[in-house]
């Protein structure tokens, strides 16, 4: 037996396994129980509670119930989740989607962050190298005649040794 055929097996083995989790994750896309699920969680309530659509749960809220209504009715006629999205977008303004859209101005609420931590990294980086340049060189000992004839004093009568430290 060559070593090419356990290699073409394995192969065909792990070929069978990725199109059986591609198929067990692809079966619920098309639910519409799973999309009413996704949609939901991409949108925000309106009530002013600031929790997603399909997790605000605060007794006696007056707009989930009818915006969760309009997303069964846009899921049931069929529309596409860009359709959906935006329809609501429409009706409520931009604030009802959970995130901001990747296209257009909307663009900067993504990009603004990454580009104010690395803008902040940049200037600590360069602040520290600042600091680092402007520090005074360490004190060295100074040898003074006194002070050296002064410490071999010391060690001639008490038989240790010293450090010369300022």
């Amino acid at each position: 037996m060559s070593l090419r055929a356990p290699l073409s097996f394995w192969m065909k083995v792990f070929q069978v396994s990725a199109l059986a989790v591609a198929l067990y994750f692809s079966l619920g896309a098309t639910d519409a129980g799973s999309r009413y699920n996704d949609l939901n969680h991409r949108l925000m309530c309106t009530c002013g509670c600031s929790e997603l659509l399909g997790e605000c749960n605060h007794v006696g809220c007056q707009s989930s119930g009818g915006e969760l209504s309009e997303l069964r009715t846009g899921i049931a006629e069929g529309k596409s989740d860009k359709e959906i999205l935006a329809s609501f977008a429409v009706k409520y303004g931009a604030t009802v989607l959970a995130a901001p859209t990747t296209h257009g101005f909307d663009l900067v609420a993504w990009i603004a962050p990454f580009a104010v931590f690395l803008a902040a990294m940049l200037g600590t980086i360069l602040l520290v190298r600042r600091w680092s340049a402007n520090m005074p060189a360490p004190l060295l000992p100074v040898s003074d005649p006194a002070m050296d004839a002064r410490r071999q004093q010391v060690r001639r009568e008490t038989g240790t040794e010293i450090d010369g430290g300022i």
